[in-house]
């Protein structure tokens, strides 16, 4: 799932792959604007098949953090 994101993180910022870690904060680190990581919510609802709620998504400030919550998604 981590190399999955990954990916799609580089369609919305000009990041090399090595760059993106697990602690990365999408903002401050990556680079992303609120538009930007709106768009990644929604590619990642699509390849995973799940629904965020905008207040999780809210929350959600590190790449690994975006995992976890994934991960609650699609366990169900």
């Amino acid at each position: 799932m981590f190399e999955q994101l990954k990916e799609m993180i580089r369609n919305y910022v000009q990041v090399a792959d090595e760059d993106i870690h697990r602690d990365s904060r999408f903002v401050e680190d990556l680079g992303f604007n609120s538009y930007e990581f709106m768009c990644l919510v929604g590619e990642v609802e699509d390849e995973f098949d799940i629904e965020v709620e905008e207040r999780e998504a809210a929350k959600i400030k590190t790449v690994q953090e975006a995992l976890d919550y994934i991960a609650t998604l699609t366990e169900e």
